[in-house]
């Protein structure tokens, strides 16, 4: 595409004629009218405005109306097209244009607008506000994001008149977000074009050189083209079947990333000597004779059928997908399918375009879609800001499809590297957040293990089971990363509340006060002068250490803060539990277990971390005596806390087996252990093992020491 393809300077009155003559075709003499009344509407709104190529500003939504024309939308789309700048870009309001075209088309042109009142930290979040923007008004109209992408789809056509650094920046985000969209709704002729103009954006030269081998390559192919679909053509009339078959060409986007798997200096052979073949036929039936046929005329390569009929993808697409030896050993690739599915492949949820949808029966795109637009809701709720939004959608753009079973049979379509846990939250948001574990194929399995087609999955929750953030590092799909994200900020701000709640009751105790005695009008007025509204905001500020407890209970009292060092001394001191969550957290540098003598240090945002009284790290943070908190473990814990030993052994054979069973012997759990070799007759080993307390721990380091390989034993601390 060149700058000759769009030309400058056209004459607006000659595109509407063409844009009318298209939609006298297929929709009703009033509606043309009402097209008509839009383009005169829009052009006033207008009037002035030119684009960068010199043509009167309403040539471009002309143009966005004649693609969505071709697409045969509705009356309402293509007015909305032609007037989905009105509101962004000229004093016309919302309600002006609902007075005149309804209230249904000043919705669809809302959704297309940006938001240009609201001022943004930086460009990047300005534009993830406006992607989630534009999103949520799909989920309420799907046609906002088919007028959006018609509307890129002409900024691409005209971009050459563009600086090449904005060219690319557009071309690049358009290749980002708008064309995988667009392969999500199943609209391949939009998607098809937009990455083929986006590659000629950003690489041209790779672009040219590409297409003029496509272009030796076609001259070099015709008659073996010719040859093979008469071929295919007189064995489907031989049994009465009245298909059409046609060759199918890669467009050039699709060659150049077919290149690069392939690596570019052999690649383009390697690609293009794939021949590819379309037969249409009337119905689901006819397509799986023509595939026996297809069969039985050429031998088909192993491992290369795919039934998209049966479990078609996620973006409704439905064919036969077969790869064949055909004459001189050329490998053919055949897509087979009925009339209605290749209108669905071709233009997704446009195709036989109904708006009330209600009406009629959806087709498998509109429906893919819809379940699409459901998880994005779900999404959006779940995000924290717009760039967390705009980074979920983009992650959910690129599946490449597995299908699992249901334990009831139901198939699941996963993208390629989903995890159980992804699985999980794919079933239900609650069932991801309870999940325990799961079984493949009946068997138990790691949550971190990926999925692969035809697997039978089973998910096994507990009430009271929570998210692990370790989930993070090893889930593919945005739902579940959202969905987890979304959780785990509930349960810190839980966890927050609930351990600042037991810290801001002890420091009342030292004051002879107790929280739920004050009166409701001396809490508010001391959570005024903290600069809190709620009684929770202030207990999670306490529990992740961002307000100390002590001070807060003496704005609570109606005290000065003057006396608080000489006071601090009487507070009762915090009992650990083991079970206050992330906002507790034991000191990597010390790791201390329940018996040792501990002291808690309030960082801010993290909560209170627990040391050792002897830590080597303590100096550094005597700097700040106010953060320092009084805890004690509690009397009977139930967790385990890892702890370090260094073991020196005799260096010989079977050392390291006896002294890991005999750490087991003891109930000790090994949770990581390296060997290092100090000389040849010396060697030390360094455990990690999870122990309920420092008993149990001497338990097992007095084990340890009567073994005669055992030279010396060490807990390590820092």
């Amino acid at each position: 595409m060149t700058e000759a393809d769009e030309p400058t300077g056209a004459d607006p009155s000659h595109r509407i004629s063409e844009l009318c003559s298209l939609l006298e075709t297929y929709l009703e003499p009033e509606h043309v009218q009402t097209v008509y009344r839009a383009y005169r509407f829009g052009a006033r709104a207008h009037e002035g405005q030119r684009r960068l190529s010199g043509e009167p500003y309403i040539t471009h939504p002309v143009a966005v109306a004649k693609v969505l024309a071709e697409m045969r939308l509705d009356y309402q789309s293509i007015v909305a097209a032609i007037l989905h700048d009105v509101i962004e870009d000229t004093p016309t309001a919302k309600e002006q244009i609902a007075s005149d075209f309804g209230e249904e088309v000043a919705e669809i042109v809302d959704g297309v607008s940006k938001l240009t009142q609201i001022h943004f930290e930086s460009k990047a979040e300005a534009q993830a506000a406006n992607f989630r923007k534009m999103m949520m008004a799909m989920s309420r109209d799907i046609r906002v994001i088919i007028i959006k992408l018609a509307d890129r789809l002409h900024n691409m056509r005209t971009v050459w008149v563009m600086p090449p650094h904005k060219r690319r920046r557009i071309a690049r985000e358009t290749l980002d977000i708008y064309a995988p969209i667009a392969n999500r709704l199943g609209i391949n002729n939009v998607r098809i074009e937009l990455e083929d103009l986006c590659f000629a954006a950003i690489h041209p030269m790779r672009c040219r050189v590409i297409k003029a081998q496509v272009r030796k390559a076609r001259r070099n192919q015709k008659k073996l083209v010719a040859k093979v679909n008469d071929a295919l053509q007189e064995r489907l009339t031989g049994m009465g079947i009245d298909a059409h078959v046609q060759g199918r060409e890669k467009h050039l986007y699709s060659i150049y990333q077919k290149m690069r798997g392939y690596g570019e200096r052999k690649g383009f052979n390697a690609v293009f000597d794939v021949y590819g073949f379309r037969v249409v036929v009337g119905s689901v039936d006819e397509c799986y004779r023509v595939l026996g046929a297809m069969h039985g005329l050429y031998k088909p390569m192993p491992g290369h059928f795919k039934d998209y009929i049966a479990i078609p993808k996620s973006n409704g697409y439905q064919s036969l997908h077969t790869m064949l030896w055909g004459p001189r050993g050329i490998q053919i690739e055949v897509q087979i399918r009925t009339d209605e599915m290749h209108r669905v492949a071709e233009m997704g949820v446009a195709a036989h375009w109904m708006y009330k949808m209600g009406e009629a029966t959806e087709n498998t795109a509109q429906s893919k879609a819809r379940e699409w637009v459901k998880d994005l809701l779900e999404m959006q709720k779940n995000a924290g800001n717009p760039l967390e939004f705009i980074e979920n959608v983009k992650v959910d753009l690129f599946p490449d499809e597995v299908y699992v079973f249901t334990p009831s049979g139901d198939i699941m379509e996963m993208p390629r590297g989903a995890t159980l846990v992804d699985f999980a939250y794919a079933v239900h948001s609650d069932i991801g957040d309870t999940c325990l574990a799961a079984k493949v194929d009946k068997r138990l399995a790691p949550l971190r293990t990926q999925l692969e087609t035809g697997q039978t999955i089973d998910i096994i929750t507990a009430p009271g089971a929570r998210p692990n953030p370790a989930w993070l590092d090893f889930v593919v799909t945005a739902k579940a990363r959202s969905a987890i994200r979304h959780s785990l900020k509930n349960l810190r701000h839980e966890e927050a509340t609930s351990l600042g709640r037991r810290l801001l009751e002890q420091a009342l105790q030292s004051l002879s006060l107790e929280l739920d005695q004050l009166p409701a009008e001396q809490v508010e007025q001391g959570l005024e002068a903290q600069g809190f509204e709620t009684l929770d905001g202030l207990l999670e500020n306490i529990g992740l250490g961002r307000r100390m407890p002590w001070l807060a209970a003496r704005h609570l009292a109606g005290l000065s803060e003057e006396l608080v060092e000489s006071e601090t001394d009487d507070m009762q001191r915090l009992t650990i539990r083991g079970t206050e969550g992330a906002v507790v957290t034991f000191a990597r540098c010390c790791n201390p277990i329940p018996g040792d003598p501990i002291i808690g240090f309030a960082s801010s945002g993290r909560g209170m971390v627990i040391h050792l009284q002897d830590c080597n790290n303590l100096q550094e943070y005597r700097k700040h005596p106010e953060k320092w908190l009084d805890v004690q473990w509690e009397a009977d814990i139930q967790r385990e806390f890892p702890v370090p030993v260094r073991v020196d052994v005799v260096n010989e054979r079977g050392v390291l087996a006896e002294v890991a069973s005999t750490i087991s012997d003891s109930d000790g759990n090994i949770l990581n252990v390296s060997v290092d070799e100090r000389d040849g007759m010396i060697a030390t080993i360094n455990f990690s093992i999870a122990v309920s307390g420092r008993r149990h721990l001497a338990r097992i380091m007095r084990r340890l020491r009567v073994l005669n390989s055992v030279l010396r034993i060490n807990r390590v601390k820092g």
